[in-house]
């Protein structure tokens, strides 16, 4: 079969498995719907990006077995080769939830994951059109592309009081993670946001609902004290804090450099930063670190603070060798 006609019916079916997610998602009675919309989102992504690299000359299998595609993950390193860029982000949060949903499941991902789906949907109908030259408002109308997301706001406290706490765990982990990386990301090719504005208005019949701080009023309202929330504390994962620090030491201008096995590198890395921590011993003190227990597996996300800290080191450092 020529590459060409491949590829028209991988666009083909990549269209169909797109609506099929939508449908899915849409339809108020499947509860199933934010698994359900992972697999068939990933799978219509799968399909275009593989007809795309078919239209490019660039072979869509394993170099030793011809019997196997590239997965998923392979095809977006391919077409979005840029590990930064918003999109490719949104594409392997997605991926990720795809991968593991079948072992926690829960209804509260859709909270977590609205916001991505939306922009993920708007963002296949670009690229289709960018790669393939075809308008998906041919197969679907305008407004079925508009998700119809029924999620309300979810406190860790009550993540933690629904789920047990290998599942809240992981859960509100995967939230400060999306919301962290949303935050240093903060375009629509990441994430839309799914807002509820509300207002205190003064005559009760012109209001949708009404809340109570007395006796009088469908829902109660009350002050209380929130504990601090890892998201806003540390908000950075280990490649999050390596891109913070490099990020602060060229706006600092530090002259940084460091001879390696090979040459002399000027960049922050990963290697690095585990150095620090380990010389350091920063996951040991809360200023820096924040542990997440997800059953028996440890992650660490990170602080402003603790990219202060480097960078400071760093300073002090290069003091002390211009002495030499």
């Amino acid at each position: 079969m020529e590459n060409r006609e491949l590829a028209e019916q991988l666009v083909s079916k990549s269209i169909e498995a797109f609506i099929m997610g939508l449908e899915v998602y849409n339809k108020p009675t499947i509860r199933y719907r934010i698994e359900g919309f992972s697999f068939f989102i990933t799978n219509a992504w799968e399909l275009m990006l593989k007809a795309k690299l078919l239209n490019d000359g660039v072979s869509i299998y394993f170099k030793n077995n011809h019997d196997r595609t590239l997965s998923l993950n392979e095809v977006i390193t391919k077409v979005f080769p840029d590990k930064k860029q918003p999109l490719r982000l949104n594409l392997e949060k997605i991926v990720v939830l795809r991968n593991t949903s079948t072992h926690f499941i829960t209804e509260d991902y859709e909270t977590v994951y609205a916001p991505l789906f939306q922009s993920n949907v708007l963002s296949f109908g670009e690229q289709l059109q960018r790669f393939h030259q075809h308008d998906i408002t041919q197969d679907t109308p305008q407004n079925f592309l508009t998700l119809s997301a029924t999620m309300a706001p979810l406190t860790d406290e009550q993540i933690e009081l629904k789920y047990a706490p290998e599942i809240a765990e992981r859960l509100i982990f995967q939230k400060d993670d999306i919301a962290t990386t949303s935050a240093l990301n903060p375009t629509d090719k990441f994430t839309i946001d799914i807002v509820h504005y509300l207002y205190q208005v003064k005559g009760k019949d012109t209001a949708d609902f009404t809340f109570k701080i007395a006796a009088e009023g469908e829902v109660p309202v009350k002050t209380i004290t929130r504990r601090k929330n890892p998201a806003e504390t540390h908000m950075y994962s280990h490649n999050d804090l390596v891109n913070e620090i490099m990020r602060r030491i060229r706006k600092q201008k530090i002259n940084f450099e460091y001879q390696s096995k090979e040459r002399i590198r000027r960049d922050f890395t990963s290697s690095l930063l585990t150095l620090f921590m380990n010389f350091y011993d920063m996951k040991a003190d809360g200023k820096y670190a924040f542990k997440h227990v997800i059953g028996n597996s440890e992650r660490y996300s990170y602080s402003q603070a603790a990219a202060e800290f480097v960078v400071s080191e760093i300073k002090k450092i290069r003091k002390i060798l211009l002495r030499i």
